[in-house]
């Protein structure tokens, strides 16, 4: 299978500027819980900037109640494609396009649970508000750990792709676990102290440490591909953002999981893992711009081709929201105003991203085109 045939948004809607015959929740893949995701980090992501103004808490809290209903909303629907269409959800998990967008239920869940907790508690309560976030973790966790093992043994035992035919979709499975340690912290202050918060706080660094090793497996053979074949295929470009979401989440993790040490490990542990947190955060960083910079002209120059719009559109999103809770937390933790600037100018990137691919989607499923039959396979350039 080549990378032209590798297009996320395919099982889920027509091509820009192809239409099918009926829509159907028969072609409602995995990849519409990016747009879940791509919501909730607006509220989450707001929370974490250094910015008091009346009113934001407020439609933050708007921002989570929306993706708490596109979630339920979601996860009925999937449930009736499971049901009345298990053929084409078993074909969902043997196409390498499709099967890694597994990894987005789990970010979807862990995602809301997390805005549950920071904005949701204002809403419907801080008792209700802390069972939902713990039961969103614990869910997001399982379906994440199950997707970052499941699906690449899927992908070496049953799917057949050909040498050049990494994709940056094959990140999604892989950075889930890595969201779980990223907003496990936040749950940990209401466990018993003792074994169980040292436990939690262990175990967010070891799905830290996995999902980071894993990625700098996948990151190498993406870049191979790009270097050796060129740009992505029009309609697939958007996921070359999907690269900053294990960069701008790694770096939210390790700062969350060293707010959450003391107390928790002996100080010596404790005040190590408050310097690795900007030693490892303010290179990735570092590297996360540059990324952003070579995806946004490679963006720019579909877009010069005839880009249109696709669910694809929906890697804009999160993996940027993960860049602005990373710059605020390096903004606290070293106390420079540059990290400060830096996550406000990117979450006006994220608040816009979301506008846009809003109201893109709102509109294709009112006409029917994102949920027709899928057309052609995208061309390749």
């Amino acid at each position: 299978m080549t990378l032209a045939a590798q297009a996320p948004s395919r099982p889920a809607g027509a091509l820009p500027g192809t239409r099918g015959t009926a829509p159907s929740l028969r072609h409602l893949g995995p990849n519409w819980y990016a747009a879940v995701m791509g919501t909730a980090i607006v509220a989450n992501a707001g929370t974490a900037l250094p910015l008091q103004a009346p009113g934001l808490r407020g439609a933050y809290a708007v921002v989570w109640a929306l993706s708490a209903l596109m979630l339920v909303t979601l996860l009925g629907a999937r449930t009736v494609h499971w049901v009345r269409h298990g053929d084409q959800a078993r074909l969902h998990l043997l196409d390498p396009a499709v099967a890694p967008f597994y990894g987005c239920l789990s970010m979807a869940l862990l995602a809301v649970g997390a805005g549950t907790l920071a904005v949701g508690r204002d809403v419907i309560g801080a008792g209700p508000a802390l069972a939902a976030a713990a039961v969103l973790w614990t869910a997001g966790t399982l379906v994440g750990l199950t997707a970052a093992a499941g699906i690449p043994y899927l992908m070496i035992t049953r799917h057949r792709i050909e040498a050049g035919g990494a994709a940056p979709v094959w990140i999604l499975p892989l950075v889930a676990p890595m969201v779980s340690a990223a907003t496990g912290p936040a749950l940990m202050a209401h466990l018993p102290a003792g074994q169980w918060r040292a436990a939690m706080l262990l175990g967010c660094y070891a799905m830290f440490g996995l999902s980071l090793l894993a990625t700098l497996l996948v990151l190498p053979l993406v870049l191979a591909r790009l270097f050796h074949h060129g740009p992505l295929p029009l309609a697939l470009t958007p996921t070359l953002f999907l690269v900053l979401g294990p960069l701008g989440q790694s770096t939210t993790a390790v700062h969350h999981l060293a707010d959450a040490a003391p107390g928790v490990v002996a100080a010596p542990y404790a005040q190590a893992m408050g310097a690795f947190a900007v030693l490892y955060g303010v290179p990735v960083m570092g590297f996360a711009l540059l990324w952003l910079a070579i995806a946004s002209a490679m963006v720019v120059r579909a877009f010069r081709r005839g880009m249109g719009f696709g669910m694809t559109w929906w890697g804009f999103t999160f993996p940027v929201g993960t860049c602005v809770t990373g710059a605020a937390a390096l903004a606290r933790h070293t106390g420079l105003t540059a990290f400060a600037w830096l996550a406000v100018a990117l979450f006006a990137v994220v608040v816009t991203a979301v506008a846009v691919a809003g109201t893109r989607t709102g509109l294709g499923l009112a006409r029917g085109e994102l949920l027709a039959p899928p057309g052609p396979r995208p061309a390749a350039r």
